[in-house]
Order: C-alpha cells, then structure tokens, then sequence
C-alpha cells in the first residue's frame, strides 16, 4: 500500500507550532507584544512563517525570513511591509499574482505557478539569522520544497537564499552519489543549473537577484526594471 504524501496545509500546521530556536522564539514574541505603534490595534502573528503560493507551483522563490514586523504580523511571507509592495507588484505585473498588494492573509491574494519560502521562518533580530538557526530550520525548507511536486526554477532573493539552495542541492548530489558541480557564487541576474535540492534525479535551475528589502529598494540598488528581468528569465525557464 502506497502511503499519501503529507499536504502543504499539514506540514504548515506542524510548522507554527516550532519552538526549536529559543532566541527566534523570544524575539518574534517580544515583537508581537510591543508591536509597532502603527499596527497597536492589530495581533500580531507572532510564529513561524509558512510559504505561500501555488502548491503546482513551477517557479519557487526564496527570501531570507519574515520581517519583524511585516510577516511576523500578518502571517504570510512579504505580506504587510515595502518589501512585499514592491515583490507583489512586480509578481502582479509578470501576470502570475492575482493582485498587486498583499495586507493580510485574508486578502484574496492568489498566485499562479509561484510559490514564496525562506531559509529561515521565523523573524530574527536585525534581519540576520545565525548560522545555527538556519541549520535548525533546514528540515523545514527542504519538506515544503519536496512537497511542490512540479518546482523546477529557483529565484533566490539575496545571498542567504541562493546559499540555502545550493547547500541542498550539494547534499542531495551527495547523498545519491553523484557529481558534485561546482556552482558560482550569488550574483544578481547570475543563473546556474543545479542539481535538484530535494534530490530527485532530475536537474534544477537557480537564479539570483538581490532582496527586495526597502535598504536595496529605495537606494536604486535594485529597480524595478533590474528585478523584472530576472523574474521574466526565471519564468520562461520556468515554463519549459
């Protein structure tokens, strides 16, 4: 007898309720306690984070973790600051995000054949995840990527995220024995075929492109225009 692959919505329900990092669980705590006095009326939500998307999703994108006080508080990855206004308006503009903003987890905001994770799932102080913490959340990444049975493009948001994915797919080359390939380092627009991160026989392709945050956002680091065309590569991949 055959036995079901877990959904996304189990796997998600074991997800909130992980306490493993003591530090990530004070400090997305103590935020949603204090809160921003912008959102003093709102709860915040205050656990791990789930990927959003397209459970059919070909195309995955990979952030860095949920912002303090931007997913920490609204449950949904890039949902409720300026880097999720300017990653859904630039999804909405590709036609593969039924709406240009994303507030709330009841929006009505869909995707179509995209899917939104992180290394990390929980918001950390300063934006910066420790080497342990991101070890501590691997199993978490790796369980929801074998779960997008039709994923076979990778578009990492910063170096954090490329690096999570190749770690993945070194250890799935070399837990099937296979070659080891030599990937080159993260670089905006920079793109690599890879082998497949949940270690399926078959090859996988990683693009880069700077995060979206509002540091690189609004110093003209990265543009619309910059983000665009690595978004428009990664889907004509994508949909091969």
């Amino acid at each position: 007898m055959s036995v079901e692959r877990p959904s996304l919505q189990v796997l998600h329900d074991e997800l909130v309720e992980c306490r493993r990092c003591e530090r990530l669980v004070e400090w997305r705590e103590s935020v949603a306690a204090t809160k921003r006095r912008a959102y003093r009326d709102e709860v915040y939500w205050g656990r791990p984070v789930p990927g959003f998307g397209d459970p059919n999703a070909t195309l995955v994108l990979v952030g860095l973790a949920p912002g303090a006080h931007g997913a920490n508080r609204t449950g949904r990855m890039f949902t409720g600051d300026r880097s999720g206004d300017f990653l859904y308006a630039a999804l909405h503009r590709a036609g593969v995000a039924s709406q240009a903003s994303s507030v709330a987890r009841d929006d009505g905001l869909e995707l179509r054949g995209v899917f939104i994770t992180a290394p990390c799932h929980c918001a950390p102080p300063d934006n910066k995840p420790t080497p342990s913490e991101l070890q501590a959340c691997r199993h978490w990444l790796l369980a929801e990527l074998r779960l997008l049975a039709r994923a076979r493009v990778f578009l990492a948001l910063g170096k954090i995220g490329y690096d999570a994915i190749v770690g993945l797919s070194k250890q799935a080359a070399l837990d099937r024995a296979a070659v080891v390939a030599k990937v080159p380092p993260f670089a905006h627009g920079g793109s690599a075929q890879i082998p497949d991160p949940r270690g399926t026989a078959a090859k996988a392709w990683l693009f880069g492109s700077y995060h979206v945050s509002q540091q690189n956002t609004q110093t003209g680091r990265l543009t619309e225009a910059m983000f665009d065309a690595v978004l428009t590569r990664a889907l004509e991949q994508a949909r091969r």
